[in-house]
């Protein structure tokens, strides 16, 4: 396999660390151009520099669930590259921490509203604005909290799930011109997931065959590659990235 992005532009959201900037970096190292969008400007600031400047990267901040933000920043990066080949739905929140049955509702709602519909809201402003026309990909990150049932993030699970049934009806609906397909990490070592191994990562990793948690490049990797035409025959999947952890019962 080669993967090769040159002449393509990416838009990656959730973007200024963890699994999206490594998504981004990856994408970068391949050739392509990156839009990144995040809340802060300041990290995506940050972010564009550690992609090597402004002939790789563009920042737009604002929040993924924002109607008026998506818009822009889809005008924007095909204003500044001429074109939004790839995008990666990645923004997620999880505000919270327990038994799904306890959930406050409204933070219920929000999770949803980041996690999954600003997901379609994304691809719908991508598509309708390029990709319905010249083509593309779409890659959704999900998470193996999607595929098995698991304590203390079921909102954010659930989320996930209907993340990758999403995955498989939009594959269905926008081919042959746009595939969309979708990665599904176990715990991956990032700030977002710190609640899940903070002091405790040798523990953590025990269950996993490979005997480690995830760190964004393992997520990069498998990401590029589905985004690329490498993968041009395959659309509506979700890849399990794990290190085998749901082998062995666990859900990371």
């Amino acid at each position: 396999m080669t993967v090769d992005f040159t002449g393509r532009t990416a838009l990656v959201t959730g973007a200024s660390r963890g699994i999206g900037l490594g998504i981004a970096a990856e994408l970068v190292a391949c050739g392509a151009t990156v839009c990144l969008t995040a809340r802060k400007k300041e990290e995506l600031d940050a972010a564009v520099e550690e992609l090597g400047g402004a002939a790789h990267a563009m920042a737009v901040p604002g929040k993924a669930d924002d109607a008026e933000h998506r818009a822009a920043a889809v005008a924007a990066v095909i204003d500044r590259f001429g074109s939004l080949d790839l995008l990666v739905n990645n923004a997620g929140i999880n505000p919270h921490f327990g038994a799904l049955i306890d959930a406050d509702l409204g933070a219920f709602r929000k999770i949803l509203e980041v996690n999954l519909v600003a997901a379609l809201g994304w691809t719908q402003e991508a598509y309708g604005a390029w990709m319905k026309e010249h083509g593309g990909a779409v890659l959704n990150v999900a998470s193996v909290g999607g595929v098995v049932a698991g304590p203390f993030i079921g909102a954010y699970n659930v989320s996930k799930a209907a993340l990758i049934h999403m995955t498989r009806q939009l594959g269905g609906e926008l081919g042959p011109g746009v595939r969309v397909n979708a990665v599904a990490p176990a715990v991956v070592k990032t700030r977002f997931a710190e609640a899940l191994y903070e002091g405790r990562e040798e523990e953590a990793a025990a269950a996993y065959p490979m005997k480690r948690l995830g760190v964004p490049e393992d997520v990069a990797k498998a990401a590029a590659y589905l985004l690329s035409d490498d993968a041009s025959w395959i659309t509506g999947e979700t890849l399990v990235i794990d290190g085998g952890v749901t082998l062995t019962g666990g859900v990371g």
